[in-house]
Formats: C-alpha cells, structure tokens, sequence
C-alpha cells in the first residue's frame, strides 16, 4: 500500500517545503478540472489532499509516522511550538500556537496570544483551525474563560459550538456537556456579575436553539427569574408559563410561582 510520502512522490525525511512544492506539482498534474473530471482523477486527487494535510502538520506526520512505522529521527528535534510562535504574523499559525498550547497545558499562553489576536480586531477563530480542531479548542478556551469568571467570553465560544453542531453533527453525545457547561455559566454564574438584562439576552439565544426540551424548559425558568428582577411580572409569567409547558416536572419553581401568582391566575 502507498504511503502518504509516495503518494506526493517525497522521502520520508522531506522538509516541509519539498512537501509543499511536491503537493503543488502533484496538483497542477492531475488535478480533475485538467483532466476532464476523470474519475482517476478525482480520486488521485483526494488522496493528495488527504496526504497533504497530514503531512504539513507535524503532529499529524509525526503521528502517522509512528503508526506506519517511518523513523522519526530525521524531524525529533523539530520544535512545532518554537516553529508556531516564530510566525507571529501568521494568524493561522497563532490560532493553531492557541490549539497547541491548551492540549498542552499550558493556558496562560495560550489566552495570551488569543486575547492578543481577538484585540487586533477582525479575528474569528473558526477561519484558521479545521472544523473539528476549533470546536474542540472553542471548549477547552470556554472552560478556561469560565475559570478566570470571563463568563461572557466563555458564552461566546461554547455558542459558536452549539451553532457549528447544529449545522453538522461532531460533538454528538458530549454536547451533553457543552449544554450543562451553558447552563452552569448562564443560568448560575453569570447572573452574580452581569445585569439581568445581560442575562436575559444571552437566555433568549439559547431558546431559539433547538436544545433538548428540559434544557429549554430550565432558560425559561431561569428567564422568568430575570424578568422578575427587572419588575416586569408579566413577562416574567409568561416565561415560566412557557418552561412548563415544555417540562411540567421543572424542578426548582415553587417559590418563583408563588411570587408571581402563579397558582391563582393559571
């Protein structure tokens, strides 16, 4: 079976630029729009894409390496992370120096040069990690963010993970996470240092979600309570109204009611 080194034509001990030109010839020779979208073609062409991503990443070649059994001597005394910081004018690079620094435990520096980026202005880190690598770094920032009581911050992220799960699942049955970690942040942190009105908003985004049903049922109990807090009863009711007809089990409720009447006017 070809490698991912014979597939670009390379050594196994090609630097990161023969790779890259290799890649680039391989393209321009067999690319499908040249070829008359051969079906040949197409698939030479997915197997080049899927052995350049591999091996422009160190981690990844250095991984594929270990289990196809290619020596690593020739890159062990490469520094990915020297190798990431040293291109501090590469946002794709900082991005990926954040994703590097969480997994290896070392957060400080990694909200450093993340802060730094998101000051810049016009950074989204989504347009420089894969798809699944930012949903994964997005969590490990929120739970950072969320230690440092940054609670904002930590919405921000662990909403953009709701969005992209929603748009295509990755997550699956960790989301279960990702919503306890929203509820815990929104309906019980956030509430001791940001205004109601604050807390309002971020409890309406999290309605318009299509989340199980008791978690629903909980943003608008936790809904009604802020309204209460602003003195609009009415829409406090209305909420609570709503969060039981999603989970009429809804724990926690019995004081809200009372306050609000519920019993006499329901």
């Amino acid at each position: 079976m070809n490698t991912h080194y014979d597939i670009l034509g390379v050594d196994v001990d090609a630097t990161p630029e023969e790779i890259k030109d290799a890649y680039r010839r391989q393209v321009k020779a067999v690319h499908p729009d040249l070829n008359n979208g051969d079906p040949q073609s197409v698939e030479r062409m997915k197997a080049l894409v899927t052995a350049w991503e591999i091996l422009r990443d160190p981690i990844q070649r250095e991984e594929y390496d270990r289990v196809h059994g290619v020596p690593s001597e020739p890159i062990s005394d490469f520094d990915y992370a020297e190798f990431l910081r040293s291109r501090r004018d590469d946002r794709e690079s900082q991005a990926k120096l954040v994703f590097y620094d969480l997994l290896h435990d070392n957060p400080e520096e990694a909200l450093q040069v993340y802060d730094s980026l998101v000051a810049a202005g016009d950074f989204e880190l989504s347009k420089y990690l894969g798809r699944e690598d930012f949903m994964d770094c997005a969590f490990l920032l929120a739970e950072e963010y969320e230690d440092r009581e940054e609670f904002d911050r930590a919405f921000l992220l662990l909403s953009a993970i709701v969005r992209f799960e929603q748009q295509r699942p990755y997550f699956r049955h960790f989301m279960q996470d990702v919503h306890e970690r929203l509820r815990t942040v929104v309906c019980f942190k956030m509430p001791e240092y940001s205004p109601p009105a604050h807390v309002l908003d971020c409890l309406n985004e999290m309605i318009n979600w299509d989340l199980p049903r008791k978690e629903t049922a909980f943003c608008y109990k936790k809904a009604a309570e802020m309204h209460l807090a602003m003195g609009n009863r009415r829409a406090a009711f209305r909420a609570l109204q709503r969060g039981l007809s999603l989970d009429q089990r809804l724990a926690g409720v019995k004081k809200l009611q009372q306050e609000l009447g519920y019993f006499e006017t329901a």
